[in-house]
C-alpha cells in the first residue's frame, strides 16, 4: 500500500487505549479549559484520524508563516497549509503547560483534545494577510473561506496534541465519517492495490458518476473511494446528510459490488482552490489512495481562481518527491448528445457548446425546488427525487 507522506507509518492522534483516553479524560477537567474555532476544531478532528500525517499538533506562527510561503515547515516538513490553534484571549491560560480544547459544535463544548502548550503568540494583521494572501490568493473578506479564517482570533497556540474526541462527526454520521486509519484497513481487507479517490461537497449528478468510471477505467483502479467533506460550507450547499444519501443510492445502483466505497471526513471547507487541492491529496495518500481526481475549479469559490489552477500547482509549486500519490487531471464532464454519453468536453473538440446537456447550479436547484427532476442526461432520476424530496421540504 502506498506509504503515507513524509512517514513509515501512520501516525493518528487519537488516544485509542481506552486506560490512558479516561485518564485523560479525568485530566481534562482539572486542567485550564478553551473553546476553540470550528476550523480548529476540524483540524484536531483530521490529525486524530492520521489524516495530517505527521504533524503532531498545531503549528507555531513561524511554521504556519513558511507553509504560507513556501509548503514546507522550519524544519523542512511539507505541509500546503497552516494548521493553527486561533483565539481571541489566552488569559484563561495564564501560564499553564496543559490545556483541554473545548469543542465549539457540540452542545455543552466536550472536551476534544489536550495540548502541550509551547507557544502562545500574538498574530500580527500583517501575519494573518500574508497567511491569507498565500493560501486563498485574495485577501477579499467577500471569501467564505478568508473570512472564516480571519474571524478566529488573533492569538495562536500551539503545541503537540492528543485527540479524545471525533466531534459530532463520528455521532451524526456513524455509517460514513471515517479516520485515514479506517479507510486504510478497508482498503486491505478488499484487497484493493491501485485506489482512486473523489473528493465532492455536493450530491453526484451523472458527469460526476461517469468521471468516476472513466477514472478507474483509465487509471486500472480496483476501487473508488468517494470521500464526502461532512463539515461546514458556505450557506445555501446541500447538507451532509442528504448528500450522503444520494451518493449512496448512486452508488447501490450503478457501481458493481466492491468497487466502490462511501466515505467522508470531518473538516470545514476552505474554498482556498489550489491549495486546498493539494491539502485534498496529502490526506488521500494518508488515507491509502494512489490517485485522486482534480477536475476544474476544484476547491474553488467564486471567480478567484483560474479553471485548472488546482491541476497546475501539482506541476509548478509542490515540491518535488513530496508526494507519491498521482492527480488525475479532469476536465469538465458533460453529456454529449452527439455521442449519447458523458464525455470529458476537452476531449470532444468538434463539439458546440449546444451539443452537451449543461445545466447551472442554480437551474438545477430550481427545477429541483419546483418539484421538476433534471433530464435523465444531467442526473439519475433516484439520486434527483432524493434532491427533490429534500428542497420540497424546506417549503
Amino acid at each position: 500500500m502506498i506509504r503515507p507522506v513524509g512517514s513509515d507509518d501512520l501516525k493518528p492522534l487519537f488516544v485509542y487505549d481506552p486506560d490512558r483516553h479516561h485518564e485523560l479524560m479525568r485530566e481534562a477537567q482539572t486542567l485550564p479549559s478553551l473553546t476553540i474555532s470550528s476550523q480548529a476544531a476540524g483540524n484536531a478532528v483530521m490529525m486524530g484520524g492520521g489524516y495530517f500525517t505527521p504533524l503532531t499538533g498545531f503549528m507555531t506562527v513561524a511554521d504556519a508563516l513558511s507553509v504560507a510561503g513556501s509548503m514546507r515547515t522550519t524544519d523542512g516538513l511539507f505541509f500546503p497549509v497552516p494548521i493553527l490553534c486561533l483565539i481571541e484571549d489566552a488569559a484563561a491560560l495564564g501560564d499553564a503547560k496543559r490545556v483541554a480544547l473545548r469543542d465549539p459544535n457540540m452542545e455543552g463544548n466536550p472536551v476534544l483534545a489536550i495540548m502541550d502548550v509551547e507557544a502562545v503568540e500574538r498574530v500580527s494583521d500583517e501575519q494573518m494577510a500574508q497567511m491569507t494572501e498565500r493560501v486563498y490568493g485574495t485577501l477579499d473578506m467577500e471569501h467564505p473561506g478568508v473570512a472564516a479564517f480571519n474571524s478566529q482570533g488573533r492569538v495562536a497556540i500551539s503545541g503537540p496534541i492528543q485527540v479524545l474526541h471525533f466531534s459530532y462527526f463520528q455521532d451524526d454520521f456513524p455509517d460514513t465519517f471515517r479516520t485515514a486509519v479506517e479507510i486504510r484497513n478497508e482498503i486491505a481487507e478488499r484487497g484493493w492495490k491501485r485506489v482512486v479517490a473523489f473528493q465532492t461537497r455536493n450530491p453526484m449528478h451523472l458527469a460526476h458518476e461517469e468521471l468516476c468510471h472513466m477514472a478507474m477505467e483509465r487509471l486500472e483502479c480496483d476501487g473508488l473511494v468517494i470521500h464526502m467533506l461532512l463539515g461546514k460550507l458556505k450557506p445555501g450547499d446541500i447538507p451532509a446528510p442528504v448528500r450522503d444519501a444520494a451518493i449512496r443510492k448512486m452508488v447501490e445502483l450503478y457501481f458493481p459490488p466492491n468497487s466502490a466505497m462511501v466515505t467522508g471526513y470531518g473538516f470545514d471547507m476552505l474554498y482556498a482552490g489550489p491549495r486546498e487541492a493539494v491539502l485534498h491529496a496529502y490526506f488521500r495518500q494518508n488515507m491509502g489512495a494512489t490517485h485522486f481526481i482534480i477536475g476544474r475549479d476544484h476547491a474553488g469559490v467564486g471567480d478567484y481562481y483560474g479553471a485548472f489552477d488546482a491541476q497546475t500547482i501539482f506541476d509548478e509549486q509542490v515540491p518535488e518527491g513530496a508526494l507519491d500519490i498521482e492527480i488525475f487531471k479532469a476536465d469538465h464532464t458533460a453529456y454529449s448528445k452527439k455521442l449519447n454519453k458523458v464525455v470529458m468536453m476537452r476531449e470532444a473538440p468538434d463539439h458546440s457548446k449546444e451539443d452537451f446537456v449543461l445545466l447551472s447550479g442554480t437551474k438545477v436547484r430550481e427545477m429541483l425546488s419546483e418539484g421538476t427532476a433534471p433530464p435523465p442526461e444531467f442526473s439519475r432520476p433516484e439520486v434527483a427525487q432524493i434532491l427533490m424530496d429534500y428542497y420540497r421540504s424546506l417549503k
